[in-house]
């Protein structure tokens, strides 16, 4: 059995950069734009946090939240991003437990409801997540799945 250990970069912030390398290599978002989000959250800026799970020092998954996650709804705020889990390390439960913490951590900074953008069906439900509507991706030619959690 897998001992997982799940953290908020508040609480590791020497994660930052690995992290950063770590979310860039997985959705190719620039490497800036993660410490430019991440420095906001660890100085107190914002409120909107990143979430690691790791196996020993190794990053296995992760999510962020994030103003907006470049979609045409500006009003539905704030947005879970970058939901990624090594791929064997998936169907152990860590997006469900990761998904829990934030909205729990959103929650109790009173940041209700948050949202999120997937092509997925099925999965987030499973975690209290509801359908929301369609909205439009930033230079996305398909429409894409909102989903909120109040």
């Amino acid at each position: 059995m897998e001992n997982y250990t799940y953290t908020k970069l508040r609480e590791r912030p020497e994660l930052k950069q690995a992290a950063a390398e770590w979310f860039h290599s997985k959705w190719n978002v620039p490497i800036e734009a993660y410490l430019d989000c991440m420095d906001a959250y660890l100085s107190g800026e914002t409120e909107y946090g990143w979430y690691l799970c790791l196996d020993g020092n190794k990053i296995v998954g992760g999510m962020g939240v994030i103003e907006n996650d470049f979609h045409d709804r500006k009003d539905l705020a704030p947005n879970v991003c970058a939901v990624y889990t090594e791929e064997a390390c998936r169907g152990k439960g860590i997006a469900g437990q990761l998904l829990t913490i934030v909205v729990d951590d959103m929650k109790s900074k009173g940041i209700t409801p948050i949202y999120l953008v997937t092509d997925h069906t099925g999965f987030y439900e499973r975690y209290g997540w509801e359908f929301l509507c369609m909205v439009q991706g930033d230079g996305e030619p398909d429409m894409s799945r909102m989903y909120i959690h109040r």
